[in-house]
């Protein structure tokens, strides 16, 4: 008896094991039927890398629209809409992603089917703010999910399952973001009262949200402090200051006191982490204001820079500057992405970073030393607007190569027709252009780099260490003006004054030394009356549109002002600019800072029909060996059908979005001005499919799997460009 009971009990032993062994089987089988897309960028690195291959180069001419989800807004076609820069995360098969007029979605990934929808605006007295909103962050704590998005000034944590707001977090589910940036004692001024967002969603470490911000470049600049608060509480948990206060490392590289009057050296393109170290890695922007340094005298640390942060504590572990003492907007615009790649023999974890002038840093991860050398390049010796002080120098790797143009000569003057040719050569001829880093100055130049090169959509990169970069080379037409004067020569008014310190350094009044009706990055204002109303011009000072933040801290007096300025219907002038604040008051101070000289708004130089004014390609793909430093192939990327027809090869467009890349050998991309979303193959550059979406794809499409079905999706929000608007979201799968 005690015999066959030691057989039964090996049996059951046996039977048991068999179990386990096909539970564990079946998890993976699970686990192979689901794969999520569960961060921006698709991981905590940033490479915008899946391992998926269902679809693949064999099969991708098979895909086809698999559902579409339609967010209800940019329905109206006669008026332009907010475009869709979301790029949705997706988590145990349920989208998660941002609407046109910014409301939180939650959908089925396999179908489309709406679960619920948070509006951050249904409030009572909360005020619609618009602006670009690129992505969520999910955190989750056994049966507590959480979805952190940000709005305006506003950051909420809102649950995963019912789309309510937690109330346990802040204020009732609400943080302000205007924490941590300084208090009135040591800034000088309130930052309550000045605009600021978050653009692009922060990271996790932990229960650590970690997050940069998007200001002004103006005279109202918040500072651009990076910040973690508690995932849970929202409670601030450390802050690094970007413009250092006294005392502080770097503060010898600004003028005295600049951070009373100084802001910026934001992040607001995203950030990465390698968890495994406890870093954190951001790329930084321009200090303010844009195209003018003679209060920040110095290489202003820690402007423009690859920032490695202890993600537990802030604290600085190394820094590495990309532009010393910006004068042209360079920010770094996108997040950097973790890589292992081959140098010298041996494997190298590191961080790369592209730029706005298409140049590629490959630092290594621990010490932030380069892995390609930097030289230090002189700038053309040309003088510069008074009270200014150019860097003398300023990086560039040896490798790799420059993906965007770089210097402008005759020869890349725009053939296309000989009218375009003799026009763009006319304010060739008439401005002081050719060399990269000349100094902005009162005669006007053309530059590249100012817009991207690299641009907000962020790269991808194997794990073999192939990075695939979209570019642009698209030119710019910079030319200063006395701040004191308005742009005919009359004496300011108050409402001159306030869009001089507010509003010029990105919109243009005339279109005189501008470029083609179009071009330009923000409208030209001339006329604006003859497009809007006096209310519809309020309403947009008051939420903001696109990358135009909201004024609505302004008083009612000083936006009529504004306005009254815009229509040209102001009457009394105002005697001396410097004595105005940003409210308009008579009390001389540092903040907002006024600087002496202003641009002409941010003007795109392309010829009388609208296209760049030089030689194509205008926008390009790369792919970029970052273990030899050497490129493996560079394709257009886009293309004008008009120009098409008439037997010009394709010639790249402009484009804003960015690449997903497959271990199927596929790289899908959108991004264009022909609103295609196209598959290349990643070994020769070759496009092998495309869709032509409802509305243009300026966002960065992701991948995963659902029930064993493989997805593609992306924002078709359109609105760019001067295109239609659209407000659909398109997911496309094998039959």
């Amino acid at each position: 008896m005690i015999r066959h009971w030691k057989y039964f009990s090996v049996g059951l032993l046996l039977l048991w094991i068999c179990m386990a062994a096909f539970q564990d089987n079946d998890s993976e089988i699970s686990d192979e039927k689901n794969e999520d897309w569960p961060a921006y960028g698709g991981n905590a690195a940033g490479t915008r890398y899946s391992g998926l291959t269902q679809i693949n180069a064999q099969n991708v001419n098979q895909l086809q629209l698999a559902w579409t989800y339609d967010t209800g807004e940019n329905k109206d076609t006669s008026q332009r809409g907010m475009d869709i820069q979301c790029q949705p995360i997706v988590i145990n098969g349920i989208m998660y992603g941002t609407t046109p007029e910014l409301k939180l979605f939650a959908i089925e990934a396999g179908s489309g089917k709406e679960i619920w929808k948070f509006n951050p605006f249904s409030t009572p007295g909360k005020r619609p703010r618009f602006h670009p909103v690129r992505g969520v962050v999910f955190w989750e704590n056994g049966e507590d999910k959480r979805i952190l998005y940000s709005v305006g000034p506003a950051l909420y944590a809102v649950n995963a399952k019912t789309g309510q707001l937690i109330k346990g977090f802040g204020k009732n589910g609400e943080v302000n973001l205007h924490e941590g940036l300084g208090d009135q004692e040591t800034l000088g001024y309130d930052v309550n009262n000045f605009n600021i967002r978050s653009t692009t969603p922060g990271v996790i470490y932990q229960d650590l949200l970690i997050m940069g911000s998007s200001v002004s470049e103006g005279g109202d600049a918040l500072p651009g402090n990076i910040r973690a608060f508690d995932v849970r509480t929202g409670k601030l948990a450390w802050v690094f200051r970007t413009i250092p206060l006294p005392g502080e490392f770097g503060y010898e590289t600004w003028s005295k006191d600049s951070y009373k009057k100084l802001g910026g050296a934001n992040c607001w393109a995203g950030m990465v982490v390698d968890e495994k170290r406890g870093i954190v890695f951001m790329g930084t922007g321009s200090p303010s204001v844009d195209f003018y340094g003679g209060a920040r005298k110095g290489t202003n640390l820690f402007a423009n820079c690859v920032l490695a942060l202890n993600a537990k504590t802030g604290e600085r572990i190394w820094h590495f500057q990309t532009v010393h003492h910006d004068l042209w907007d360079r920010d770094i615009p996108c997040p950097p992405n973790l890589v292992t790649v081959k140098h010298n023999g041996k494997m190298i974890d590191a961080v790369a970073q592209v730029t706005k002038d298409g140049l590629i840093f490959v630092l290594d991860r621990e010490t932030g030393k380069p892995l390609f050398p930097v030289n230090e390049v002189p700038v053309p010796d040309l003088p510069a607007l008074p009270g200014e002080e150019p860097w003398p120098t300023q990086p560039v790797p040896s490798k790799p190569a420059p993906f965007a143009n770089q210097d402008l000569t005759e020869n890349d003057l725009s053939n296309r027709t000989s009218e375009a040719h003799a026009y763009v050569l006319d304010r060739f001829k008439n401005g002081r252009s050719g060399a990269k880093n000349i100094p902005p100055g009162l005669q006007g130049s053309l530059y590249y780099g100012i817009g991207g090169g690299a641009e907000w959509g962020g790269n991808a990169v194997d794990p073999s260490g192939i990075m695939y970069v979209n570019g642009n080379n698209m030119l710019w037409w910079l030319k200063m003006r006395d701040a004191k004067e308005k742009q005919n020569g009359e004496v300011l008014t108050k409402g001159s004054a306030l869009f001089n310190t507010n509003c010029a350094s990105c919109h243009a009044m005339d279109s005189k030394n501008s470029t083609a009706a179009g071009a330009q990055a923000y409208p030209v204002l001339k006329d604006i009356g003859k497009r809007l109303s006096r209310p519809q011009i309020n309403t947009i000072l008051e939420t903001g549109r696109g990358r135009m933040p909201s004024f609505q801290h302004f008083t009612r007096e000083d936006r009529n002002a504004i306005i009254d300025f815009l229509l040209e219907n102001e009457k009394v002038p105002t005697s001396d600019i410097h004595q105005l604040s940003e409210t308009g008051s008579e009390q001389k101070r540092d903040f907002p800072y006024t600087p002496p000289y202003i641009n002409n708004g941010n003007v795109q130089f392309r010829d009388q029909d609208n296209y760049p004014a030089i030689k194509p390609p205008w926008g390009t793909l790369n792919a970029v060996d970052l273990n030899s430093g050497e490129y493996l192939w560079k394709v257009t990327l886009g293309e004008y059908p008009e120009l098409t027809k008439k037997g010009i090869p394709p010639t790249g467009t402009e484009n804003h979005g960015g690449p997903v890349v497959t271990a199927g050998g596929l790289l899908f991309i959108a991004a264009t001005y022909d609103e295609n979303l196209r598959a290349f193959d990643t070994k020769t550059g070759n496009v092998i499919w495309k869709y032509k979406l409802p509305a243009g794809g300026f966002a960065t499409p992701v991948t995963y799997m659902v029930n064993g079905n493989q997805y593609i999706a992306i924002a078709a929000g359109g609105a760019r460009y001067g295109l239609k608007s659209g407000g659909t979201y398109v997911a496309f799968a094998l039959p």
